[in-house]
Order: structure tokens, then sequence, then C-alpha cells
């Protein structure tokens, strides 16, 4: 079974304050195992589908985007800024190449982590929003891992 899981919370838990924009906004340590056999690399979406408010959401908005990630990784340290070599960036909803975290203006709010174990890299796509990758994606998806995560500005 394809899973994906954080030694920083568990899933459907509340996100620590660390990785949000109360804290340092640094990506989570992520975990998975058990990938389809024939992955030949990985791609991660970041998303809340509760923006801007839970009781009335109008979008998902995208906290990051990475894709290429090389089919031995099965594990992204805590930062963005320790990829593994080969991996990328695609642009989020705060229309930058890098982890958003967490930072809902009203009430608590679900964060999907999807990890997508691809047949192919998608080297035709560069620094796509979430768009482009998931046209890119079409048709290559061997499995979806998810974590979930949950937020709540302080008072």
């Amino acid at each position: 079974m394809f899973t994906l899981s954080s030694p920083a919370f568990a899933d459907h838990a509340e996100i620590p304050k660390k990785y949000t924009c109360e804290g340092d906004d640094t990506s989570p340590p992520l975990d998975w195992h058990g990938a389809p056999e024939g992955t030949r690399s990985f791609a991660l979406v970041v998303d809340d589908p509760d923006a801007p408010d839970p009781r009335y959401p109008k979008t998902r908005w995208v906290h990051w985007l990475v894709y290429d990630l090389p089919p031995h990784i099965r594990r992204l340290p805590e930062s963005p800024m320790l990829l593994p070599l080969g991996s990328k960036q695609g642009v989020n909803d705060s229309n930058r190449s890098s982890y958003d975290g967490p930072c809902p203006p009203i009430g608590r709010h679900r964060y999907f982590f999807r990890l997508y174990a691809l047949d192919c890299p998608l080297l035709q796509v560069q620094q796509p929003r979430r768009e482009e990758l998931e046209r890119a994606m079409r048709g290559h998806v061997l499995g979806v891992a998810e974590l979930v995560g949950t937020y709540q500005l302080g008072p």
C-alpha cells in the first residue's frame, strides 16, 4: 500500500506552528512507503480546499508543488531548500516557487499533501501552476498517497 506520513504530525491532526506562517514557514518532513512498481518519479501537491472560509469554500489554494522527485527517494526532509537533486518546484498561489505554509484567514482549514507516483519524469514542464502539472501527469499516475493536516491561526 502506497502511504504518505510525517514525523511532525499525524494524519488529520494539527500541523505544528513551526510549519506555518506563524512559525518558521518551513516545509514539514515527509516520508512515503509502498510506491507502485514502475514508479519513475514523484510529484507532490499541497493545497487547502477550504479557502478562504471552511464554511463557504471558494477555491483550492495551492501551497506547494514539487515534481520530478527521483524514484529512489522515500523522504523529503524539513525545509524546501533541501530538495533532492533533479527535483523542481512549480508556482503556488502566492506566485512563488517554494513552500507556502498554512495561514488560514478564518477558521480551521484542512491541508492535503498528495504524493503522486508517476511512470515517467515530467521533463517537459517548467515551473508549472497546478493545472499545468495536472495536465502533464494525466495518464501517468500509478498511485496517490495522501496525508491531511489541519491548522487554525492562534488568537
